[in-house]
């Protein structure tokens, strides 16, 4: 296939993002129930005119409420560490290790007792609410990872090929020797590097390891990445009965334009999502 780079590369995309790329509000919510109940008794607090004494009271009576005081202050963890002019602590808030005392300066501190106290908020389930859904936004680059993946499957489904049948995901290289008996040695350094594809397709006359990634901004890994698919190519020419295919994408790529141009000089089956929308995989994978 007689292809041009700069006309391939003019197709690459600005975001593949879906709509369950934002937010997931599956976790959000389940997150929150599972601290509801003492989010609803810390409820008391709200509004409260002695709001020291009160609290006190209430973490002797439940102490199981103590858990929820890092998510207020949007933490994911049990312990938080503080230190000022009054010295350094470490708060377990899953088994109380200070005084309650001393958690009353740490709420006073913080500004959650302010929080509380002053009706900034009026519900500390719906403030929990918001404070889950900012931290999940954070996980949008463990989700973004996965994106081209999984839109890469549902390409390949779309073919006709069957998971775990026609098709595996995350395979390795051993187990592709053992299920199929064939010597891949050319590319696991004589055994000694255990690579994993992200997809290995299997049909009667071929074997397909497929690697598959996006890159929505620039970054050194760019250049490693190409250089790496490329030699990596190039060593799977040597083996009968393997292809080695790389899907890729993605405006980072710009920065570095001229490495993945080599690669693609050099690669027979690299493609974009262009060529997938095109109907690519029910041409190369036969």
């Amino acid at each position: 296939m007689n292809r041009d780079f700069n006309d391939w590369f003019s197709g690459f995309r600005d975001s593949i993002a879906d709509y369950g790329y934002y937010i997931d509000f599956e976790k959000v919510y389940r997150n929150v129930n599972n601290i509801k109940v003492e989010l609803n008794i810390l409820n008391s607090l709200i509004g409260s005119r002695n709001i020291e004494e009160d609290f006190e009271q209430l973490i002797q009576n439940y102490p199981e409420t103590l858990k929820c005081i890092p998510l207020l202050l949007a933490v994911r963890a049990n312990q938080i560490y503080a230190i000022d002019g009054d010295g350094e602590f470490i708060y377990d808030f899953r088994n109380q290790n200070l005084s309650a005392e001393q958690y009353k300066i740490f709420m006073k501190k913080t500004g959650l007792f302010d929080l509380m106290q002053s009706h900034i908020i009026n519900n500390l389930v719906d403030y929990a609410t918001g404070v889950e859904t900012g931290l999940d936004s954070n996980g949008r680059k463990n989700r973004g990872g996965h994106l081209m993946e999984n839109l890469v499957e549902s390409f390949i489904q779309k073919a006709g090929f069957i998971k775990n049948d026609t098709y595996f995901k995350e395979m390795y290289i051993h187990q592709i020797t053992d299920k199929w008996n064939i010597d891949l040695s050319a590319i696991s350094n004589q055994g000694k590097m255990e690579k994993r594809f992200d997809y290995v397709i299997k049909t009667p006359n071929m074997i397909y390891g497929i690697e598959t990634n996006f890159y929505g901004s620039s970054g050194s890994k760019l250049n490693e990445t190409a250089r790496s698919y490329k030699t990596l190519a190039l060593e799977t020419d040597t083996i009968d009965g393997f292809t080695f295919v790389w899907f890729t994408d993605g405006k980072g790529w710009i920065s570095a334009r001229n490495n993945l141009e080599e690669t693609f000089d050099a690669m027979e089956h690299i493609y974009n999502i262009k060529d997938l929308e095109n109907g690519i995989i029910a041409e190369v994978f036969k």
